[in-house]
């Protein structure tokens, strides 16, 4: 398998992309053994026009075959890539893969404004949705309960979005909270 990601920009070094990130972790999630090559968008090379015309990576080539749609490609590798021998990495809890889904929108739309009038808007809209993700995280899973426990219901002990394991859901979280935080640190 061959992963063909945008490059730095020195031409050669992994760029900074959340899609390809989400990529990396999925396929060393499954085990899978797999090539990265990167590309400077500057100068694409004739050969990147002939194998995905019209996009931009990232990419991924399987058996001759080009998946261009991360989207589209994460569930190719799910559907392919299957037990016994590579993990299933679907979560379990379908409010796992929408927690934290606007997080990313939310904070370019806050990092990228540049008027000053709509900045405090913005801002509450980021720390609403880190809220609502912070709020998803503390609340125990339906097999984290005990419905004979006496008491308030505790804070959820996992330690990701769907358990204990890393899901597709990190996969496509992780990095853009990556970014967040690298950007965030910046800013203070």
């Amino acid at each position: 398998m061959l992963t063909i990601t945008k490059s730095r920009s020195d031409g050669e070094s992994i760029g900074n992309c959340p899609f390809s990130q989400r990529l990396f972790m999925i396929l060393w999630l499954k085990g899978v053994i797999f090539n990265v090559t990167t590309v400077d968008l500057k100068r694409k090379p004739a050969d990147l026009q002939d194998l995905a015309p019209g996009t931009n990576p990232p990419f991924v080539t399987f058996n001759g075959e080009v998946k261009v749609d991360v989207n589209k490609i994460e569930e190719f590798l799910e559907e392919k890539l299957t037990p016994p021998r590579y993990p299933r990495l679907a979560a379990k809890h379908a409010e796992a893969n929408t927690a934290g889904i606007d997080v990313f929108a939310k904070f370019s739309a806050y990092i990228k404004n540049s008027r000053k009038d709509t900045n405090e808007a913005l801002e509450k809209a980021l720390l609403k949705s880190l809220r609502r993700l912070d709020d998803f995280l503390r609340t125990p899973l339906s097999e984290e309960i005990d419905a004979d426990a006496p008491g308030d219901l505790p804070d959820s002990s996992r330690s990701f979005l769907d358990g204990s394991e890393l899901t597709l859901a990190d996969c496509n979280l992780l990095p853009k909270l990556h970014i967040l935080k690298v950007c965030s640190a910046g800013l203070l």
